[in-house]
């Protein structure tokens, strides 16, 4: 049984070289599935999880969501990376103390995003969103804990796709001792590699889901990791929607023909 301590160590290890996906399971079930599977590391994710407990994305508790983390860190031998949304809190010092609620959960890296929930106003000023970093960072370090920091930007996801900002941010998160930097909704091969450039030697994390560059051309833009957010999950309703639809509409069963088999399940799970 590996502790939390050699799953943030692996961690690390991962971050130091070469390219690696790191999905986004939304259940113990699907944690334990890609740990089966072969992946070395995973995250949670938020949407994925709310949707568990039919719960729109960012509408879950700290409670919720430190719960579902240890879960999740109990059931795999291998790091978990915590979607930690804005940290449920936007005073920096209450950052502070959900964050070191989240490390207590076993976790091996979380981000901290500058969304603020107002889609009117969808990030927090510049000044305050470094405070919530560097927040985030004393509460790792204040057990020298080990956890992984990703400091993560919402413009793009928020109809705010500015470079230059995104940049600006990432290299200020960096600064403000983020270990790692992401910008969910940067796409293009110039976006990726001016974010890459900006922010080295520091790793960035890239969202991909629907399209995107695959594994080795990520890889050769000089990202570090990939991740998925809430694709598997959206996989998962896809099928159960589809077939929930049929019965609901037609009658008929057709669908269930398509589902994973049970003795497949049945024996990934025996182990």
């Amino acid at each position: 049984m590996l502790t939390s301590a050699d799953k943030r160590a692996a961690f690390k290890k991962l971050h130091e070289s070469g390219c690696f996906i790191i999905p986004n399971p939304f259940d113990v079930g699907s944690a334990k599935a890609l740990q089966h599977l072969g992946f070395k590391a995973l995250a949670s994710t938020s949407a994925g999880f709310a949707w568990t407990l039919a719960k729109a994305d960012n509408r879950v508790t700290v409670d919720d969501v430190c719960d579902h983390l240890a879960a999740i860190c109990a059931a795999v031998e291998i790091p978990v990376n915590a979607d930690f949304e804005d940290g449920f809190a936007h005073e920096p010092d209450k950052v502070g103390v959900n964050v070191a609620r989240a490390v207590k959960t076993g976790v091996a890296g979380l981000s901290i995003e500058d969304y603020t929930g107002d889609n009117a106003k969808p990030l927090f000023d510049r000044a305050l969103a470094v405070d919530r970093i560097k927040a985030a960072r004393q509460a790792i370090d204040a057990d020298n804990s080990g956890v992984l920091l990703t400091g993560r930007c919402e413009a793009f996801l928020r109809g705010q796709k500015d470079l230059n900002l995104v940049i600006d941010r990432l290299t200020a998160y960096a600064d403000a001792g983020a270990d790692c930097l992401y910008a969910p909704g940067i796409a293009t091969a110039e976006e990726i590699s001016a974010v890459v450039k900006a922010v080295h030697p520091k790793p960035v994390n890239l969202l991909v889901g629907a399209a995107g560059p695959s594994l080795k051309d990520a890889g050769a833009l000089g990202v570090r990791r990939i991740s998925v957010g809430g694709a598997l999950a959206r996989m998962a309703w896809a099928g159960f929607m589809k077939a929930s639809k049929e019965m609901a509409e037609q009658g008929t069963f057709t669908e269930f023909a398509h589902g994973y088999p049970g003795g497949e399940l049945n024996k990934m799970f025996s182990g």
